[in-house]
């Protein structure tokens, strides 16, 4: 008997040496942000071995219910590892977390759920560690089980399979785990401390208090599927101290059961709780804290919205970190203001394949020069790659039927901030007729004269927008009323559409409502302090069906100063030429004997000594070998 009693004092003078050791860290703040580096740091602060396998326990409940001392009693012999407060305030913020050497369990403290700042940030980290824990303790003192827990957790448990099952998957993929960390969520114990009640099932001994639980969450309309178990431990306190003996035999079963979810070494358990942090950061809009969910999708999906629809993206937070595109909620409608409508080649759609198809000036088996005389008498092209070309729109005028009628479907694509996807093909038509003149030009040498001034202008009208006032009835500047000489440069305001002086529209800003796309254009003065332009004809590029039976014109015209009207064609991607100094490759500044060039890959200023490659660039609707800078050609390579 004292040989026993003397073998269980030196047990515990040795656990307790061992717990003397013991200290809790902050493993992620209030902001949710790691404050652990990496998970070599991780292993060095647990003071465990890198190859031990471990588990995770966390504790939830609202501020003040006494988690940190429920944890400190349960497994650590009441040594105060984690902090804790004699007053009803939250006295732990974040995150923390320490290793039970007896168990060999990671211990994970959180905050109080409610009356927290950044309460929507604050909720969202909770589920992070719940999605890493094996058991979950959820910690309440009150005489009855109030509806917020069952909230909480059946809350928790749509969140978790909604939102942290695919990323939990990739982690165990990445990590090289045998058995997922999301084949099923951790199993929760709720614990339950009274004073003046008896505990759940007490009154009703044919009944367990696990049957009691679930029939409450139906009752809510709440299903907890994601956890593995539900179960409840309660203990009634006639005078303190609270008695946790019943807690920690539940949490040794739980433990013990490797079954559903198996340990594994610190640096996966890191790699997991970082990855969700990744995945699901950010901050949360303060109109979704009014949500009837602890856990809204708005907390973990990503906040943009489509610009034509206003349908948000369904896709997780962060998720172009990954290289995944936007996905919407709904269907998108069609805006005029980005022209967000995009035609299939319908004998393909039939056959079993959507291929795009984009209205071009030519067809990929046309020369520049034999494209532009073609483009000039037939009008667009619409090319597909598998079909070859399906439709030529001057036919239209000859017995063509539609289009859309005939030869292409057409749907409606979703316009995402950022995103100037939807514009890079159909914004090249008319440089392409820009790049078709200048090709002309340096091919017939014989014809070296320039133009005349009106011949110029008159090209402008054929690509300019619609709403533009044309150049032979623009003689005085809107504004100011100065003249324009023979040889004055006039300028449109893209906004209204009147002709300006360069010092009366010498601001830029964006023009959407106009389609320039959302990169800063030549506007008035006026214009530049009032947004509220009506939108009217909202196409912001025209190479249309004026230019029939102008090729001899066009010929006529090779010497065009292509500045006059290279504003009016450029793409939604180039850099506008005021806004380029120096060349993107070499650095060297611009000059007047230094000309800009544009890249078509990447749309940068760019000087002729560094982009005297040329090779096609379908990516951006340029089938013909075009001008790319040697940034650019060096990538295309490498791949």
């Amino acid at each position: 008997y004292w040989l026993m009693w003397g073998k269980l004092d030196t047990l515990m003078e040795i656990l307790k040496s061992k717990l003397e050791k013991v200290c809790s860290f902050l493993l992620v703040d209030e902001r949710e942000e790691m404050k652990v580096k990496d998970e070599e740091e991780f292993v060095d602060r647990l003071a465990c071995d890198p190859d031990e396998l471990l588990k995770v326990v966390s504790i939830f409940g609202n501020t003040g219910e006494g988690k940190s001392h429920t944890l400190n009693h349960t497994f650590f012999l009441g040594r105060e590892v984690f902090k804790t407060s004699p007053t009803q305030e939250s006295c732990t913020v974040g995150v923390w977390a320490a290793l039970d050497p007896l168990h060999r369990v990671v211990i994970i403290d959180t905050e109080g759920l409610l009356g927290a700042a950044n309460q929507g940030q604050r909720t969202r980290l909770l589920l992070k560690v719940l999605a890493i824990s094996d058991v979950v303790i959820y910690r309440t003192h009150a005489d009855r089980l109030h509806d917020d827990l069952f909230k909480f957790l059946g809350d928790a448990s749509d969140a978790y399979l909604k939102h942290f099952t695919r990323e939990l998957k990739a982690t165990t993929t990445r990590c090289g785990l045998d058995v997922p960390l999301s084949t099923l969520g951790p199993a929760v114990i709720i614990f339950h401390e009274t004073v003046h009640t008896k505990l759940l099932g007490s009154d009703k001994p044919s009944e367990s208090s696990e049957r009691l639980l679930q029939e409450r969450f139906r009752k809510l309309g709440l299903f907890p599927e994601a956890f593995s178990s539900v179960q409840y431990r309660g203990t009634r306190t006639y005078n303190p101290p609270t008695d946790f003996s019943g807690l920690l035999r539940s949490l040794e079963h739980q433990l013990d059961n490797n079954t559903t979810r198996s340990p594994r070494s610190a640096s996966v358990i890191f790699k997991a709780l970082q990855a969700l942090s990744e995945s699901f950061s950010g901050d949360i809009p303060d109109e979704h804290l009014t949500s009837n969910s602890f856990f809204p999708d708005e907390y973990f999906t990503c906040s943009s919205i489509c610009l034509s629809c206003g349908s948000g993206c369904k896709s997780s937070m962060n998720h172009l970190k990954e290289e995944l595109d936007h996905e919407a909620k709904h269907r998108c409608r069609f805006s005029a203001q980005y022209d967000n409508r995009i035609y299939t080649c319908k004998a393909c759609y039939e056959g079993g394949k959507e291929v795009i198809v984009v209205p071009k000036t030519t067809a990929s088996s046309d020369s520049p020069w034999f494209g532009l005389a073609i483009y000039a008498w037939s009008g667009y092209v619409i090319e597909c790659p598998n079909c070859g070309v399906i439709y030529r729109s001057r036919q239209y005028w000859y017995g063509n039927q539609d289009p859309v009628e005939t030869v292409v479907r057409t749907e409606i694509q979703h316009i995402w901030p950022g995103s100037d996807g939807f514009l890079k093909d159909n914004n090249n038509a008319a440089q392409r007729l820009l790049d078709g003149v200048k090709y002309i030009s340096q091919s017939v040498s014989e014809l070296s004269v320039k133009p005349a001034k009106a011949v110029t202008s008159w090209i402008t009208d054929q690509i300019a927008p619609t709403y533009w006032t044309p150049n032979s009835l623009i003689l005085n500047c809107h504004k100011c009323g100065e003249e324009f000489q023979l040889n004055g440069t006039k300028h449109h305001c893209r906004a209204c559409g009147e002709g300006f002086c360069d010092t009366c529209s010498s601001k830029t800003r964006p023009v959407p409502e106009r389609g320039w796309g959302l990169a800063p254009v030549r506007v008035c003065d006026a214009c530049f302090h009032n947004r509220g332009i009506p939108t009217g004809t909202l196409i912001a590029r025209k190479v249309g069906e004026a230019v029939q039976n102008t090729f001899g014109a066009v010929v006529g015209a090779i010497d065009i100063p292509l500045g006059l009207v290279k504003d009016a064609a450029r793409p939604a991607y180039w850099v506008p030429d005021q806004d380029i100094h120096s060349c993107c490759t070499c650095q060297r500044e611009f000059a007047p004997r230094l000309s800009i060039h544009h890249c078509r890959a990447c749309g940068q200023g760019v000087c002729d000594d560094c982009s005297q490659e040329r090779r096609p660039v379908p990516s951006r609707g340029w089938d013909h070998p075009v001008r790319v800078c040697d940034g650019c050609s060096q990538k295309s390579g490498e791949l």
